[in-house]
């Protein structure tokens, strides 16, 4: 790889000194100069999703995140300190949810957003990074609570982690959508709340008023799924 491969024949430039006859990609509409990128990096495995990423469909270039000539560590950052403040340049609403008492902790460097979000593409929402059997990146952290099992949690399948937790970070204890552990259940299981398994006076089994039935998973323990009951108790 030479100078020519990014920037086109040089010869008219060498002879001139003339930045007209040359190819800046810095100065190239953002789809331009990443159709020079991909030339090369076009046939990687994790730039498969680059057509329908959030960053091809808004015009973000290639070199806004890497720099050619600045030393290696600008060209590719590998340290997870320097990859979140580079996101965080554009990324600015979201970098402020790191800041709330639970949360991944992004701003101590012991993880980066690339742990899992692909940059440069992803078949899933959000650009999500896939791991082992091409499952979302929690899995990749929290490998325990991966499947398949033979009772499911239906949400954790159809919906994702974010159905109850908030992926980046939470007021909430567990980074939990709701301060209160039942409110997160009864969104789904309202429509239960009414007969006799939820509600607040007897018959109903679950009385809600009751401290002990206020915490749904001190008795579903398996929350996320479980390989030999069905409600999840085991």
């Amino acid at each position: 790889m030479a100078c020519e491969a990014c920037h086109g024949p040089g010869a008219k430039h060498a002879e001139t000194a003339d930045p007209a006859f040359i190819t800046n990609p810095a100065k190239l509409p953002p789809l331009k100069a990443a159709e020079i990128c991909l030339q090369c990096h076009g046939n990687q495995p994790e730039r498969n999703g680059r057509v329908q990423s959030a960053h091809a469909r808004n015009e973000i270039s290639c070199l806004s995140c890497h720099a050619m000539h600045k030393g290696p560590e600008r060209l590719l950052p590998i340290r997870a300190s320097d990859i979140n403040r580079l996101c965080a340049t554009c990324h600015t609403a979201v970098w402020t949810q790191f800041m709330r008492p639970y949360k991944h902790r992004l701003d101590t460097g012991s993880m980066s957003c690339v742990d899992c979000h692909n940059p440069h593409g992803s078949f899933l929402p959000k650009m999500l990074a896939t791991v082992a059997g091409n499952q979302i990146a929690c899995f990749k952290c929290h490998g325990n609570l991966r499947g398949p099992f033979t009772y499911e949690h239906p949400p954790v399948k159809t919906e994702g982690c974010w159905r109850c937790h908030e992926p980046h970070g939470s007021q909430n204890p567990r980074m939990l959508v709701r301060a209160d552990v039942r409110f997160v259940c009864l969104e789904c299981h309202a429509n239960i709340a009414v007969g006799k398994t939820i509600g607040g006076v007897p018959p109903a089994f679950h009385n809600l008023a009751s401290p002990r039935f206020q915490n749904c998973t001190i008795c579903h323990t398996k929350i996320h799924g479980s390989f030999v009951d069905p409600v999840l108790e085991r």
